[in-house]
């Protein structure tokens, strides 16, 4: 069995499928629902997702293709919203559990097999550099997911829409933090948007994406007048959470306001900060096709960890000096309505060894929590 994920409408997929002939086909039938970031295809669950909306096998399909092929709209350097909505729904793939790959943190396999995927983007003709970074993104995916590259292909189509050029700037004195996880507040981007609003002068809203996920269109409306919006948000599946891709793609559709400054607060569960790189190139794509100005922003690794110790520690104690003080420079900046380099923050004099034993080991106390045995998050379907 082979699997291909597309995005194609019914008429572009009819021009291909004969080239998917006994294929098993993903395709958009409006129905798939976000990753809500709950981990139950781990701890509760292993190796399929609790919402059943035709969506929760995606893990078992990829383990039973012989090989997987995505076709893609090239969206801010990676995939579009449906695509990404996809891979991040795949999560059960892999384990919760840590090991050290290549000299970087990534889940362990599931499965003993190394899958090939095939990449397709569809786009207008793109520069050589925007190619590099979809490469190094689908890379960086295949790493995490614990497969491999066989191709990435680039299709050209036409050109749909310019960049948005030059906009007068919006000037209503509006902060907005928006938390781009449907784990709302409660979620480390919930609580390093909360922590990074204490130290705002001016009033900041906090408002989140889940509160919207329904309607999308009505987020949009409620940031057109923001003067600044710091973009609070996890990495998933290596890249922007599907939610946050399909809201910024309908920004591009529908928004017609002032130019914003646009700050961004990410956060991952990984220990290399650096593993964040695609997500803050994605948002630097963004905010050039909307004529946005990018004004720098804070990554955090091991944001589980850090998010614990927040809320029990006092900030900037022990793990948390290097997130605090980049907590610090950020909250300048958005002060000032300045621009700052973009920080990338790891655990303060916390090996990675230690973390991963002591993340390896949380996972196995929140499978017994759940009812099962250290050895169910083994668990192959």
């Amino acid at each position: 069995m082979n699997l291909v994920i597309h995005d194609l409408n019914p008429a572009e997929w009819k021009l291909v499928e004969h080239d998917y002939e006994g294929w098993t086909v993903i395709s958009d039938n409006g129905l798939i629902r976000p990753c809500v970031g709950c981990f139950s295809c781990w701890n509760k669950t292993p190796g399929v997702c609790v919402m059943k909306d035709g969506f929760e096998n995606m893990g078992q399909l990829i383990h039973r293709a012989d090989e997987v092929v995505v076709i893609s709209r090239y969206t801010y350097g990676g995939f579009s919203g449906f695509v990404k909505n996809v891979i991040d729904r795949c999560l059960g793939y892999v384990l919760p559990q840590f090991e050290i790959v290549g000299c970087e943190t990534h889940h362990k396999k599931r499965y003993e097999e190394t899958k090939p995927f095939t990449f397709i983007f569809r786009a207008p003709p793109l520069t050589r550099e925007e190619k590099a970074g979809a490469s190094r993104y689908v890379r960086a995916l295949c790493a995490n997911f614990r497969g491999y590259v066989k191709a990435i292909l680039f299709r050209e189509e036409p050109r749909e829409s310019l960049s948005a050029g030059t906009r007068a700037a919006c000037t209503s004195g509006r902060t907005v933090l928006l938390v781009g996880s449907m784990r709302g507040l409660n979620g480390n981007s919930g609580k390093l948007a909360r922590k990074l609003a204490e130290s705002l002068t001016n009033e900041p809203e906090i408002v989140t994406i889940q509160r919207y996920i329904k309607d999308l269109s009505k987020l949009v409306v409620y940031l057109e007048d923001a003067e600044a919006l710091v973009l609070c948000m996890p990495l998933y599946v290596d890249g922007v959470p599907s939610q946050m891709i399909r809201l910024m793609e309908l920004f591009e559709q529908a928004y017609k306001g002032g130019s914003k400054k646009i700050y961004l607060l990410a956060n991952m569960g990984l220990y290399e900060s650096c593993q964040l790189k695609s997500l803050f190139a994605a948002v630097k794509q963004w905010c050039v096709k909307m004529g946005f100005s990018y004004c720098g922003g804070l990554g955090i690794s091991a944001g589980e960890l850090l998010g614990e110790l927040m809320v029990h520690l006092p900030f900037r104690f022990g793990a948390t000096k290097k997130a605090a003080e980049g907590m610090e420079r950020l909250a300048e900046a958005v002060n000032s309505g300045s621009m700052l380099a973009d920080i990338f923050a790891e655990p303060y004099a916390f090996p990675p060894a230690l973390y991963i034993a002591i993340a390896n080991l949380s996972w196995n106390r929140t499978a017994k929590a759940n009812g099962l045995r250290p050895g169910d998050l083994l668990r192959r379907l």
